[in-house]
């Protein structure tokens, strides 16, 4: 990493081949808050710290993946390093030019019905769509020009091992994750998901009637068959937690 990187952090290194997740959760497990966008900037309360790690580990992705819910609930952002922590941008795509990275990381939406707003400015600056054929056909006479389809099956849900060959196919190896916790439980359950980083914000979200999801929904795996992980690293900056996770 360049040193100005990794003066803050430390050494970070991924393989040329990774799925990888970022989250913030609060001390109670809630990443995700019902209805409301931005539920990540309310859980960390904007911490420049956790911002700066967002940044890092998009500055070293080749691909963003999300799900459409996720790019509804956030209008407005950007899924690259700048964006989220402008402080350091000529570090960030130094930090590309040295990985051999295209100067932003691409974009990659999860669509199984094609509905993603096609005017998202993250849409319009250029994403790879990830859907079924049905959605395929509602999308293409749509989507700007910036934009490209990979059509998975008919109908219902998406294959995602075939969606990350397809992805690798193309030339994006190191695959970040900000999707939700739908797209963290089917990654999981099917074993596609390498590491995960997680940043513990020192606040209580609390719950009560409506859904505030943790980490992974969709997916159950305790007590059948818990999906142990190894702690690489633990780092604290204040009274955040900043966790790395190896999935085994």
């Amino acid at each position: 990493m360049p040193a100005e990187l990794e003066k803050i952090y430390g050494r970070l290194g991924l393989a040329a081949r990774e799925v990888y997740a970022n989250f913030v959760e609060s001390i109670d497990g809630v990443v995700a808050l019902g209805a409301k966008p931005s539920a990540g900037s309310a859980i960390s309360g904007r911490n420049q710290a956790d911002r700066f790690v967002m940044g890092l580990l998009r500055a070293f992705a080749d691909a963003v993946l999300l799900g459409a819910g996720t790019l509804r609930a956030t209008p407005g952002h950007h899924w690259t390093p700048e964006h989220v922590y402008p402080d350091l941008p000529l570090a960030f795509a130094e930090l590309r030019q040295n990985l051999g990275r295209k100067p932003r990381p691409r974009l990659v939406l999860l669509t199984a019905s094609g509905n993603i707003e096609v005017s998202h400015p993250a849409v319009v600056g250029g994403a790879t769509i990830v859907t079924t054929s049905h959605g395929a056909a509602d999308l293409k006479h749509r989507l700007p020009d910036s934009c490209d389809i990979v059509e998975l099956g008919g109908e219902g849900s998406l294959d995602l091992a075939g969606a990350l060959n397809e992805l690798r196919a193309r030339g994006y190896g190191a695959i970040l994750t900000e999707g939700g916790p739908h797209v963290m439980g089917e990654l999981i359950a099917a074993q596609l998901l390498d590491e995960a980083f997680l940043t513990i914000s020192p606040v209580v979200a609390g719950r009560d009637g409506d859904t505030r999801l943790g980490m992974v929904a969709g997916a159950e795996f305790l007590p059948d068959r818990g999906v142990w992980s190894t702690l690489l690293t633990a780092r604290r900056h204040g009274d955040f937690l900043f966790l790395r996770y190896r999935l085994r």
